[in-house]
């Protein structure tokens, strides 16, 4: 068992959320709906055998936000 960590985001009318340690991403109209999505993204991806070594552990999460004068 793995676990993983996720962000999720608001972009327009839909939830995306992000998987930190693949880069995977799903959306859905509601918070729960997009990590359900993405719950079953990430399981088809280690349905394929060809996926099983590409994975970041990540032990903790931070969120910041920069602003930049561009």
């Amino acid at each position: 068992m793995k676990k993983f960590k996720y962000i999720i985001y608001k972009e327009g009318e839909y939830f995306v959320s992000q998987c930190l340690n693949i880069d995977i991403s799903s959306f859905g109209k509601t918070v729960d709906e997009a990590v359900k999505n993405l719950k079953e993204a990430l399981e088809l991806y280690f349905d394929d055998k060809k996926n099983t070594g590409e994975y970041l552990n990540i032990e903790e999460v931070m969120i910041g936000e920069a602003v930049l004068n561009a």
